[in-house]
């Protein structure tokens, strides 16, 4: 009897011993796994600022803005360098987004269709205005370019695929902000920084607001000097299945070869682009 109740109790006790053991085991990795978990997030919020540094940041900057330790962001940029994603500049300092950032971008675009099917459409309207044409979908507080065809014209519109830019200055991204969903309109409308990139952009908010409300009324967007001196845009919502637009469609062009309102006299040209864009694009 003795010697089988210690059979018993051995075999009650080495299950509950062995899950003991393998939750000690657990708990050792789970920092590590946490610290390593943390450590690429951090390494994503790099890139994220550099997206927002059209010109490039310094390591220190980017330690400043990031509110990390100087050699965590050295080392984490480091680490971006050697794998592709950031490219340094030795004269400079600096840091740029790398290309293999630009290749998974493309590969996205690719994704939703806003290449291989956006592009005929795209083209056509460029035919149509002889101007540039310019596909954008909204990325927190700012427009992504997408897509852009440009026009026969040597002047051509510096935004290209992958450009971040402001919402309150570009036509593209005040028809984004007009004909987002009620709640996020708002919330965009009292919430965005309206910082003057030029002497022409909006930097009041019972002035943006209103802007936002004409937009509505009428439609479209117009960009006239507000984002960049020398260029003026018009821009439509491409609205999804509940009415909302999840991209906007803009016409750029230097003010010399077009008045605002020749510009807006291509509205019905993008408006047509639109609804077909509308009826193709995967709507995410």
């Amino acid at each position: 009897m003795w010697q089988y109740r210690v059979m018993s109790v051995n075999q009650d006790t080495e299950p509950a011993a062995a899950e003991d053991a393998v939750a000690a085991a657990k708990a050792t990795k789970a920092p590590k796994e946490d610290s390593r978990t943390d450590m690429v997030g951090k390494a994503l919020g790099l890139l994220v600022l550099l997206g927002d540094e059209p010109r490039g940041a310094s390591a220190a900057e980017l330690s400043r803005r990031a509110e990390l330790p100087f050699s965590t962001t050295y080392r984490l940029l480091g680490s971006l360098t050697r794998d592709g994603f950031v490219d340094y500049e030795p004269d400079g300092r600096r840091y740029h987004l790398g290309l293999r950032v630009f290749q998974l971008g493309q590969r996205v675009s690719n994704h939703h269709g806003f290449a291989g099917t956006a592009l005929p459409i795209l083209r056509r309207v460029t035919e149509k205005t002889g101007e540039a044409t310019i596909l954008s979908v909204r990325d927190g507080h700012h427009h992504l370019t997408v897509n852009k065809v440009d026009g026969p014209q040597t002047f051509r519109v510096t935004s290209d695929p992958g450009h971040l830019g402001a919402l309150h200055t570009t036509s593209v991204g005040k028809a984004l902000v007009a004909f987002a969903e009620d709640a996020e309109r708002q919330r965009l409308v009292e919430e965005l920084e309206l910082e003057p990139l030029t002497e022409f952009s909006i930097t009041d908010r019972e002035a943006f607001r209103a802007e936002i409300e004409q937009v509505r009324r009428r439609g479209y967007a117009v960009m006239d000097e507000e984002n960049e001196l020398g260029m003026r845009a018009v821009a439509v919502p491409v609205f999804n299945a509940q009415g909302f637009a999840f991209a906007s469609l803009a016409t750029a062009v230097p003010v010399f070869r077009l008045s605002l309102e020749d510009l807006v006299a291509l509205v019905p040209a993008l408006q047509e682009a639109a609804a077909e864009l509308s009826a193709r694009l995967p709507q995410r």
